[in-house]
């Protein structure tokens, strides 16, 4: 138990001097991070479904990892949702079709104002999910970091263009 609170409580995002000069494997481990809780109860977290959220403005990018699927899903916090920020970052690897199963993932935003901030991605089904003020014009900068069952770490990420709420 102590040993899986160590690894996730070090597991953090590095610097975004990774990001700028386009290094999507390697980063600066040392860089602390802040810890992310729930800010939705699992019953509002079954509602929350991305795939059903269809309509305008939906953010939804997949991207190739170190050979996994990963698919980005940045969505309005629903009325009542806010909880932890206007909008929801949610992420799910998938390999070969498959969802896979991860010991942790770490989320880092890189806002317009090159002001950054770091959470813990807390599990929700098939997808892990973390809430930002994203509720503001600009290119905001999403990066993670996921650790695999077999220990190896697999960063990546994408841009998301936010509009002023």
């Amino acid at each position: 138990m102590k040993k899986t609170l160590l690894l996730i409580a070090g597991l953090t995002l590095g610097s975004s001097m990774a990001w700028a000069h386009g290094d999507e494997h390697h980063m600066d481990e040392h860089m602390s991070g802040s810890m992310g809780h729930n800010p939705c109860s699992m019953h509002e977290m079954k509602a929350m479904n991305p795939c059903s959220m269809k309509g305008k403005g939906m953010f939804l990018k997949k991207k190739v990892i170190d050979g996994y699927e990963v698919s980005f899903h940045v969505m309005k916090a629903p009325e009542g949702m806010a909880k932890g920020g206007t909008h929801h970052l949610m992420v799910k690897v998938a390999q070969n079709g498959n969802v896979v199963g991860l010991q942790a993932v770490n989320s880092k935003i890189t806002h317009p104002n090159d002001k950054s901030e770091s959470k813990m991605m807390m599990k929700m089904g098939d997808w892990y999910m973390a809430s930002y003020d994203l509720g503001h014009a600009g290119e905001h900068k999403i990066m993670i970091l996921f650790k695999t069952t077999d220990g190896k770490k697999h960063f990546g990420g994408v841009k998301y263009q936010g509009k002023a709420l």
